[in-house]
This record gives structure tokens, C-alpha cells and sequence, in this order.
């Protein structure tokens, strides 16, 4: 995805909500179809049948009828997507969709007439039912594009993201490797040394983000005060949430041109910031300090760092079983729990060897990785791997 800013005029804001409301509500209804089926009952209807449905509801309602036909029918296409992908098992099942959360629809058919130059610093794109729409041109468009989406964030700004897939950045053909150790305190740790951290709110944002926090718990609900409390404490979290991606993405881009190999440790991050409130019968134990660590995993960018190396580095990104890996001395393989004497110190009980725990832990997923990948035959030396059996030669031709 190539995402730019969207900047549209006041009338042009109204009709882009306006497509926002009835691609959610196409959304919306789709989910209520599919909420009301049980077993024994007749299947919910398909996307083919939700078209016709949606082309008897757009002859009875004008207000339908007035928006763009397109972006309700992707609506619909989005929701049939969004199902194959509960039913195969890698998605959640598809929920409501609120407005002032979820604003945003998809636009097809896009056509290289349908996006223009204006000058160094802008471009615009046609939008159905709105015309030309105003977007920073912080970059070239990629060409080849079919269809964008157009979306909203909390805080109010537009942005519009063409559907084009970059190339991979190419291997450095070093043949250099690095293992990463994800953290909280350090953000990722490689093999090669270097400790990195995701940047975060400063002391001064976080203390007045709390603030905002507790000025929004006593605002009247639906008043003006709340509205601009909500609007401030949303820019802050943006302003993080930028923060986080900008860091992934370099670091990945990095990490991609540096190394042939990277190895990254297996983490279930869905698991390990689960809730630890538990039940009513069986409530959870440290639940506060749970929720901390909870919120320190989630601003730490483990899962965005390992999405977008994989995105940027096809098939030279491995996941490496990471057990034990903070207990194991680097240098003579003894696994104790005394050596990690504290978050940042390791001081191996057999050898004496002090390093850095993650830099020590990130060693040995790297050790890990090359040693899984030269089992499967992956590095092999020149004239074939030496972890094979002789094989007879093949008969000449």
C-alpha cells in the first residue's frame, strides 16, 4: 500500500462521510445477515445475492440511491473477503462497524486518468459522486494501480492508499545473518550488537495524555467538551502510533539491505498481551500490573517489525523457537537461570562471559537460525552440502 494525505475542502469532508455511512451501513447489514443464521437454517445470501438485495434497497431509498453504487458494492465485496477469510481460519469473524471508528470505502476500477500532477508538492484523485480531491504528494504514485481506499482516523485526518504491491529489496549477496530478540525495555536487540527502541510518547505527552484521560471520565456525554477531549487524546495516540510505524519501517528497510538471513524469534503476541482479569469464579492476579506490561508489548511494534520485514525481505525472514535463548550463554551453551542476574545484565555461572541479556539472547536465536537452516541443506558449501548421504549420480542422458 502507498498511503499519501488526503486534503479535502469542507464539501468535499461531507461527501466522503457520506460514502463512509453507506459503505458501513452495507457493512453492517451484511453482519446482521449472517448474525441471524443458525444451524438448520437456510445459508445467509452471498455476495451475488447481497447485490441484488442492495439494488431493490437503492430503487426504495433515495438517500441510498444518492451515494456512489461502487463503494457500496465493495462494501459488500469486503464483507464476502472478510468471511473466506473466517472460514479458512486466518481471520476473526467480521463485527459492526461504528462510525467515528470505522470511517472509510473502497473504490475500484481506478484508471491512470483518474490520478493527477498538480505541481511538486500535490496531487488529486477522483473520488465518485465528489470529483478531484487535493492529496499530498510526499512521493511518486506507483503505477498500475486498480483501486484505492480512502480512510479516516479519530483524530480527523483523510488519507487515501493505492493497492500496489512494491518490489522486494534485494539480498546484499554478503551472505550475513542476524538474529533479533524482541523486548519491552530494549525493542529489538540483533546478534550484530546494537540495542533498538521504538520511540514513544515523551514524559511530558504521556503525563498530559493522562490528564486528557481523566478530564474526558467526568465530560458529559454527547457535549461539545468531550468532543474536543476526545479529538486531543486521539492526536496523541496518532502521534504515537506514527511514531511506532516510522520506527518498523525503517528498521526493517534496514535490516532487509543489510542482511541475506533474518531470524526472528516465534512470539505469540495475541497470547502474551491477553487480559489477566480471568472470571467472575476465577479472577485473575496481578491484573494492573498485567495490563502495563500488556500496553508495553503492544507500543514495543513486535508484530508490525516482523510483518513488514516479511513484506520487505520475502522468503530470507525465519521464525526461530526462542526457548530458553535468555538463559543460554552465547559462548559455551550453559543454560542457567542464575546467569540473568537483571533485565540488562547476563554473566554466564560456568564461563564468567558478561554481555548485554538481550544482545546474549539475540545471539543465540541467530546460532539457532543458521544451524536450523543448515540441517535443511539451505547453506551449503560449494560442491553440495556435507550433511547428506552420498547420492548415486544420475544416469547420462
Amino acid at each position: 500500500m502507498s498511503r499519501f494525505r488526503l486534503l479535502p475542502d469542507p464539501a468535499q469532508e461531507a461527501a466522503l462521510l457520506t460514502h463512509c455511512a453507506h459503505a458501513r451501513f452495507v457493512w453492517n447489514l451484511a453482519v446482521e445477515q449472517y448474525a441471524h443464521w443458525r444451524q438448520g437454517r437456510t445459508a445467509a445470501p452471498g455476495y451475488n445475492d447481497q447485490c441484488r438485495q442492495l439494488t431493490e434497497a437503492r430503487a426504495a431509498f433515495d438517500w441510498l440511491a444518492a451515494g456512489s453504487v461502487t463503494v457500496q458494492q465493495q462494501a459488500l465485496r469486503d464483507f464476502a473477503q472478510a468471511m473466506r477469510n473466517f472460514f479458512s481460519a486466518t481471520h476473526r469473524r467480521p463485527t459492526w462497524r461504528k462510525a467515528g471508528v470505522h470511517e472509510g470505502f473502497r473504490q475500484v476500477g481506478v484508471m491512470p486518468e483518474h490520478i493527477r500532477k498538480l505541481n511538486r508538492k500535490l496531487s488529486a484523485v477522483s473520488v465518485p459522486k465528489i470529483g478531484w480531491v487535493r492529496s499530498r504528494r510526499s512521493r511518486a504514485v506507483p503505477g498500475g494501480v486498480r483501486s484505492y481506499r480512502v480512510t479516516r482516523d479519530r483524530t480527523g485526518r483523510w488519507h487515501v492508499a493505492f493497492a500496489a504491491v512494491p518490489e522486494p529489496i534485494p539480498a546484499p549477496g554478503t551472505g550475513e545473518t542476524v538474529g533479533v530478540d524482541r523486548g519491552v525495555a530494549v525493542s529489538a536487540a540483533l546478534s550484530t550488537g546494537e540495542l533498538l527502541r521504538c520511540p514513544d510518547l515523551s514524559v511530558k505527552e504521556a503525563e498530559r495524555l493522562v490528564r486528557l484521560q481523566r478530564r474526558l471520565v467526568r465530560a458529559k456525554r454527547g457535549s461539545n467538551r468531550r468532543k474536543r477531549l476526545k479529538r486531543a487524546a486521539a492526536r496523541l495516540r496518532a502521534r504515537a502510533a506514527d511514531r511506532r510505524k516510522d520506527w518498523a519501517e525503517k528498521t526493517s528497510t534496514d535490516l532487509a539491505r543489510r542482511f541475506d538471513r533474518v531470524y526472528v524469534e516465534k512470539l505469540n503476541i495475541r497470547a502474551m498481551s491477553k487480559s489477566a482479569r480471568g472470571t467472575v469464579t476465577a479472577p485473575g492476579r496481578n491484573v494492573r500490573q498485567k495490563a502495563s506490561l500488556n500496553r508495553r508489548i503492544l507500543a514495543s511494534g513486535w508484530g508490525l517489525l516482523a510483518v513488514r520485514l516479511r513484506h520487505k525481505a520475502p522468503g530470507r525472514v525465519d521464525g526461530v523457537n526462542a526457548a530458553y535463548s535468555s538463559q543460554e550463554c552465547s559462548v559455551c551453551g550453559h543454560i542457567a537461570a542464575e546467569s540473568r542476574e537483571s533485565q540488562a545484565r547476563f554473566r554466564c555461572v560456568a564461563c564468567g562471559h558478561e554481555v548485554h541479556a538481550d544482545i546474549n539472547a539475540a545471539i543465540n536465536i541467530n546460532n539457532r537460525g543458521r544451524t536450523t537452516l543448515a540441517a535443511r541443506g539451505a547453506l551449503q558449501p560449494p560442491g553440495g552440502a556435507v550433511n547428506r548421504e552420498p547420492q548415486p549420480e544420475s544416469p547420462a542422458a
